[in-house]
């Protein structure tokens, strides 16, 4: 037994940690801006920086096989269009704490499907780990605060239905990028860039539906320089180098154990927490230490 060389591992908990940053601006630009549009702007701003990173570093990627290139666009298309469009309108929901907990579920459900679909394998420290650190989330999202945002009864169901969408994206477009990385070199900057254009392309073709164009077009944006500047920064952290970052670990371990690390966010979110004034309970640094146990697991392995 031993220690991975912790590559993968590393680069999950830097998406997780940009994702809390991001996270934290999302949730004041969704007061504002329709979750579709929301995800249309981020995604388009990752995708102008991915190319200049390409451009920059010279790094030309050969022609794919078809099916590499399938497998990429549909965990974008699912991942991106529908799974980050669907955490956005959960959260106006139902609060960014359960949506969160509903977020839990993915790495789970990633590790079974990546299982039955490409035969990995997690030993029982990897599980037991998964299981931390799932605990130590749900721990820390679960407490009530007396900021939480609290939702009317008309919106709890379909809040959580959008909730468990969400996770079931994530799950699902994790798995296809593992399937993607298996038996091809492409790089994460690639695979990043052609999830991010399925995903937006996805928001594109749903904005041509009548009801959905107000939700993505309707808010002008570039009419407040506060509103592109934090656009701007969430998408590079959020975005750029946190799905980069995200391909980097599903390309270099375990998807399973990818996606729980990736689920971290809402612990990373309590320094940030502190920082901006907010009292920290028992019950979060409790939470943050049963999450960090998981975690240890993770990256210690046969």
């Amino acid at each position: 037994m031993g220690l991975t060389n912790g590559t993968g591992e590393l680069a999950a908990l830097s998406a997780a940690g940009f994702w809390a940053i991001a996270s934290v601006v999302y949730g004041v630009l969704g007061q504002r801006i329709p979750p579709l549009q929301l995800n249309l702007i981020k995604g388009i701003i990752a995708i102008a920086l991915l190319l200049i990173t390409i451009l920059v570093s010279d790094d030309f990627q050969p022609t794919l096989a078809p099916l590499t290139l399938l497998f990429l666009l549909l965990s974008g298309a699912v991942g991106i269009g529908l799974g980050d469009t669907a955490f956005l309108a959960a959260i106006n929901r139902i609060g960014p704490r359960r949506v969160l907990l509903l977020g839990t579920l993915a790495p789970p459900m990633s590790a079974i499907a990546a299982t039955i679909f490409l035969q990995e394998s997690l030993n029982i420290n990897a599980w037991c780990g998964v299981l931390l650190t799932i605990l130590g989330i749900a721990w820390v999202v679960t407490e009530r605060t007396s900021n939480n945002i609290e939702s009317a009864t008309t919106q709890l169901w379909p809040g959580i239905g959008l909730g468990l969408l969400a996770a079931t994206a994530n799950a699902i477009g994790a798995v296809f990028s593992r399937a993607a990385f298996t038996g091809t070199n492409i790089s994460p900057l690639w695979a990043a860039l052609f999830r991010l254009i399925a995903g937006v392309l996805i928001i594109l073709i749903w904005a041509l539906f009548p009801s959905q164009r107000n939700h993505v077009f309707g808010y002008p944006y570039w009419q407040s320089r506060r509103v592109i500047l934090a656009s701007f920064l969430a998408a590079f952290l959020g975005t750029y180098l946190g799905i980069w970052l995200q391909q980097t670990a599903i390309k270099l371990t375990n998807v399973g154990i990818a996606s729980t690390l990736m689920q971290t966010s809402p612990i990373l979110v309590i320094p940030i927490a502190m920082f901006m004034g907010e009292k920290v309970s028992w019950r979060a640094i409790i939470g943050v230490i049963v999450a960090i146990m998981g975690i240890g697991l993770l990256f210690y392995q046969k």
